[in-house]
């Protein structure tokens, strides 16, 4: 059991979950919720698709800043986008002071109903998916402290976060 550590963080792919599971969890845990990818667009004015428009690299250097700020936070849960863990430091700052969950849902469930229209780097399509998916499974699957399925209810999924994270402090 580790000590001090205070924040939930949620790793995972796009449509899986992580900021309707974190504002769910923020909620029953009376923690204030930060989602990565709105802090970027706060920080920097500009909506993710713009940023984009600068190139993925040019993102990823914002993205990597603000995890450096937001892990300084506690009693926080955060929701991270799907290519944090694409930077190995933004996931040893995290660690820092947090668990990192990895919301593991099924591909076929998000294909079913993720909107692409808001994410880059789905927007040549579905298919696109698949292979982030191929490209980075194993790499939550490392970098998580625990894994949960996104299979079955919000509420029994974030019960279950809940009774993990209660378990590790």
């Amino acid at each position: 059991m580790k000590t001090g550590i205070k924040n939930i963080v949620l790793i995972g792919m796009p449509g899986c979950g992580k900021t309707t599971i974190g504002k769910l969890l923020a909620s029953k845990l009376d923690k204030k919720f930060i989602d990565l990818d709105d802090y970027v667009e706060s920080k920097n004015g500009s909506s993710i698709p713009e940023i984009f428009k600068n190139g993925e690299e040019y993102f990823r250097k914002l993205e990597s800043k603000a995890v450096e700020e937001v892990s300084l936070e506690s009693n926080v849960v955060i929701s991270t986008g799907g290519g944090v863990i694409k930077n190995k430091c933004n996931i040893e700052n995290l660690r820092k002071n947090g668990i990192i969950v990895f919301v593991d849902r099924p591909l076929e469930n998000i294909i079913s109903d993720v909107d692409i229209s808001g994410r880059p780097l789905l927007k040549k399509g579905i298919h696109e998916i698949k292979k982030i998916y191929d490209e980075r499974y194993d790499i939550y699957k490392a970098y998580c402290d625990v894994s949960v399925h996104n299979t079955f209810s919000l509420e029994a999924m974030v019960e279950d976060i809940i009774k993990i994270y209660n378990e590790y402090f």
